[in-house]
């Protein structure tokens, strides 16, 4: 199977290249590139800025008659973004930058011009000292001169800067080193502050461990009854339930008070029983002292309740009567 990019070419062997014609093309031919700007400019024509690093479709040429130690130079045609004037410039590879040449100016070159206007001077003196040889001694003289003008006015500004400041270097050194030892004193009794606390606490918290262990240690001791009876507390009333008793005690009376209760029922119940039989009632005198005309048959096992109950009987049947 074949490459799918094939770099080798194949060349029969009658191949001649010399029957390959060639393309005439004119030297001054233009492509089109496309390139940023190398430098800030100013348009003539409307005062539009162009920054270095737009980008351009520009049209570019090779200059005719003109190269740097064999190296052609080029030239690139430009359009202004704003009123589409023409601006050109060119390579200069003898000082690795560009030359502006038509349509606009270029921005921020007082450097550039200064460092221009330097060298040329330098040459001019140069060539000048090589054709007049006292003009080298008095340039020289010239130099040693400004030299030692120079050196005068850096000791005074440093001798006025002495005199002003009063800045005593010892007593620096010896500040900064009192106060790093009182820093480093301060730290260490804070440290020593931090350990005292952290040991203190500690302490305590054993302290307050160890009598919690010592009380959960100590055996409890029984507590006495309360009640010596299991129905003693029966007997143990809130004073709600006294006072409902006591009520009940005023309209009613006590339950458990036997002779009240047995008493009335007795007396109605003779009462009843006399009459039911024909006879007279017992007489009031007998009644009020509490004694009934005669001894009244009680069975034992009645309670209060049930004679209130024969008391509460017997006055409806009196009533219905």
């Amino acid at each position: 199977m074949s490459e799918r990019k094939v770099l080798n070419k194949y060349y029969p062997p009658d191949f001649d290249p010399s029957k390959i014609p060639k393309l005439k093309l004119p030297k001054d031919r233009q492509y089109v590139v496309r390139l940023m700007a190398p430098f800030n400019m100013r348009c003539k024509t409307c005062g539009e800025y162009i920054y270095k690093g737009k980008k351009f479709n520009a049209r570019k040429e090779t200059v005719q008659n003109e190269s740097y130690l064999g190296l052609p130079i080029f030239r690139f045609y430009i359009k202004c973004t704003r009123c589409l004037a023409e601006i050109t410039f060119k390579t200069d590879p003898e000082n690795t930058d560009y030359t502006m040449e038509h349509g606009a100016t270029r921005n921020f070159q007082a450097e550039k011009l200064l460092e221009e206007e330097e060298k040329r001077v330098q040459k001019e003196r140069e060539d000048e000292e090589l054709n007049n040889p006292m003009k080298v001694l008095e340039n020289r003289t010239k130099d040693s001169k400004l030299e030692m003008e120079v050196l005068e006015n850096l000791q005074e500004l440093k001798d006025l800067n002495q005199r002003q400041a009063h800045v005593d270097f010892e007593a620096m050194l010896r500040q900064h080193r009192l106060s790093e030892e009182e820093r480093q004193r301060q730290e260490q009794e804070e440290d020593e502050r931090e350990t005292a606390a952290l040991v203190e606490e500690s302490r305590k918290r054993r302290l307050l461990e160890d009598s919690d262990s010592e009380e959960d240690t100590t055996p409890t001791q029984p507590h006495p009854a309360l009640w010596p009876n299991p129905t003693a507390i029966l007997d143990e009333q809130t004073p709600k339930a006294k006072r409902k008793a006591e009520s009940w005690e005023r309209s009613v009376g006590t339950l458990g008070s036997r002779p009240q209760l047995s008493g009335l029922v007795v007396k109605k119940t003779d009462l009843d029983t006399s009459i039911q039989r024909g006879g007279a009632p017992p007489l009031p005198g007998a009644m009020k002292n509490g004694q009934a005309a005669g001894p009244a048959p009680q069975t034992p096992s009645t309670s209060s309740l049930s004679q209130l109950g024969v008391y509460s009987d017997s006055e409806d049947s009196s009533g219905s009567n």
